[in-house]
């Protein structure tokens, strides 16, 4: 029996398996702090800003540094920056656990959830370009399904096991990932993957454009269901931030060494393979967070058993994932691209239908169905994406692509927020209305009720009025996921080509060998 080995002479399989334990520790913190928000928040005493914060933290730290992991990575070294990722992240958990009550609490775990998404911004680029450099094209694609089926199921399974840790203490939720990073480092240390890397510069002018743009427009959009849309303080922000992205864009052109080659958007599958990323992820974090609330609010369920309902969602993920890759493999990335955004669209589309009627019975296929969407997609866009890349340049792409995806993961969960808080209070403002109550304390009182966070636990306790107002708003959120998946599916259909790509390298021999041995 033969063992298919990396460039170290380590099984493969190994080199994977360690991967993947250093970065499942990113994809179940983007979800599991969710889960236990209304316990952080009594205990700690934070207000409904900070503890917005506290989850958001994460997602706009790897956003803003992701790129500058990538760049690190291809220049330093590939295995220095997983270890260095995996350690930074795993100290910054155990502080987070650490928070103490108090005046210093709000701040103290904010900060510390910004350092936990700078381990993984530095961590996570460089895992995947050792799975991109240990795997031959060919093979890349049933790997990669692995690696990203793992991490998206992870990320399912984070609203679950965090449930289950709160009921516990809500500060289990970040400890947990200690043994993770302790067998992560083993493993790296066993399976020692050996990749190339280039010396060279680093654009700290870049990196300074690049994370005050993300944190800036993404503040924006995030403090708008605080401040309010009146406010000249969130155009303001925005602006800012999108003009700062654009000066990026333009710096990086005229500079030698740059933090990020924005020339690789003129590969026309590069590009579109982002857009579709980037459509997609407007939709794919935010559906743990809405989908979180709606179980706790809409369903009155407690944090465990509103985690097990996304279960479904995983469980369409991680066998459509890998059907996907298997699909990359054979015939090229359109085809589970395009597939997968429309079955995704259709999913929470049919979901969406159902939520008003406060019966997850009704639901529980087509949430499976809309997890089986994103599964088909996810993985081949993403690898398809980073293939385009030079051997020396894999980590500088998966910053590329990975940015592009936090960024729109961040402003998705901004964004969708501020919709389904506005659509809560306008219904909640009407039902109190329609009982009798004034229109300016209906205001009021829906103004608090829309501010909460989480739900009580139990159905009893939670007004039918409030569970059915919440359905509603959770309703439009869904629709609109629906047509966020739509659009991408018309921009994978126009934009992608068909057809396996072929491998650089098999290009050359091709070519050396001559036209008979070509044919």
């Amino acid at each position: 029996m033969t063992v298919a080995v990396g460039s170290g002479g380590r099984p493969k399989y190994l080199v994977l398996a360690a991967m993947i334990f250093a970065v499942s520790m990113t994809f179940i913190d983007q979800t599991i702090v969710s889960i236990a928000v209304p316990e952080i928040q009594r205990e700690l005493g934070l207000s409904n800003t900070g503890v917005q914060w506290a989850v958001n933290a994460y997602l706009l730290s790897l956003a803003a540094l992701f790129a500058f992991g990538g760049r690190l990575a291809d220049t330093v070294g590939h295995r220095k920056m997983v270890v260095l990722g995996v350690v930074l992240f795993a100290a910054a958990s155990a502080m987070c656990g650490l928070t103490p009550k108090g005046s210093l609490a709000e701040a103290w775990i904010v900060t510390f959830r910004a350092v936990q998404g700078a381990g993984g911004a530095i961590m996570f680029p460089a895992a995947l370009a050792i799975v991109v450099q240990t795997y031959p094209l060919r093979e890349r694609g049933k790997a990669l399904a692995l690696f990203f089926g793992v991490a998206g199921g992870l990320t399912a399974i984070g609203p679950v096991l965090g449930g289950y840790l709160t009921e516990w203490t809500w500060r289990a939720i970040f400890w947990v990932n200690i043994p993770v990073a302790l067998i992560a480092l083993v493993l790296v240390f066993i399976s020692k993957p050996e990749t190339e890397h280039r010396p060279a510069r680093m654009d700290y002018r870049g990196l300074a454009l690049i994370a005050s743009g993300v944190a800036l427009s993404v503040f924006g959009f995030q403090q708008a269901t605080i401040w309010g849309w009146s406010n000249p303080g969130i155009g303001i922000s925005i602006g800012a931030g999108l003009l700062l992205l654009v000066v990026f864009v333009q710096v990086e052109r005229r500079t030698e060494s740059p933090l990020m080659k924005v020339d690789i958007f003129r590969n026309r599958a590069f590009l579109f393979e982002n857009l579709v990323l980037g459509i997609a992820m407007l939709v794919f974090i935010p559906v743990f967070f809405f989908g979180s609330e709606y179980a706790q609010i809409g369903l009155g369920k407690s944090a465990g058993e509103s985690g097990v309902i996304l279960l479904y969602f995983f469980l369409g993920f991680v066998v459509a994932a890998q059907i996907g890759g298997r699909m990359l493999d054979k015939g090229g990335a359109k085809r589970p691209v395009v597939l997968g955004c429309a079955l995704s669209a259709v999913g929470f589309y049919l979901w969406a239908g159902k939520v008003t009627g406060l019966d997850f019975n009704a639901q529980q296929w087509l949430v499976a169905l809309a997890g089986a969407g994103m599964g088909f997609m996810l993985g081949p866009a993403s690898t398809d994406a980073v293939n385009r890349a030079s051997m020396l340049s894999y980590g500088e792409a998966t910053g590329i692509t990975q940015t592009v995806r936090n960024y729109a993961a961040s402003l998705g969960l901004a964004i969708l927020g501020t919709i389904s808080v506005s659509q809560f209070h306008s219904r909640v403002t009407s039902s109190l209305v329609a009982m009798g109550m004034p229109k300016g304390q209906a205001a009021a009182q829906a103004a608090r009720d829309s501010q909460s966070q989480g739900g009580t636990g139990s159905a009893v306790t939670i007004p039918h009025f409030i569970r059915l107002d919440f359905a509603y708003s959770t309703r439009t959120v869904l629709y609109i996921m629906a047509g966020t998946m739509a659009v991408a599916a018309v921009v994978a259909f126009l934009g992608l080509q068909r057809g396996r790509q072929a491998d650089p390298a098999e290009e050359a021999e091709s070519a050396a060998a001559g036209p008979g041995k070509a044919a």
